[in-house]
């Protein structure tokens, strides 16, 4: 499944990378936008495997930023 952005912001904080097991309803990471943080959650239970985004990246709507099996 990938996790895609759903507003255009600012990558705070990613907590996971590729490997590493998930839940659902986990924080995989922080995105900033208009001065707000909003958590990355996950929406399934599985694997992490591609992370396509890191701490101070931009990314715009619909950007796929992180893909969990």
């Amino acid at each position: 499944m990938e996790i895609k952005a759903r507003i255009p912001g600012s990558i705070v904080a990613v907590n996971v990378k590729a490997g590493d097991a998930v839940k659902a309803r986990s924080v995989l990471g922080t995105l900033e936008a208009m001065k707000m943080e909003q958590p990355i959650a996950c929406p399934i239970d599985g694997t992490v495997t591609a992370v396509n985004i890191q701490a101070g990246d931009k990314v715009k709507t619909g950007m796929v930023m992180i893909v969990v099996e």
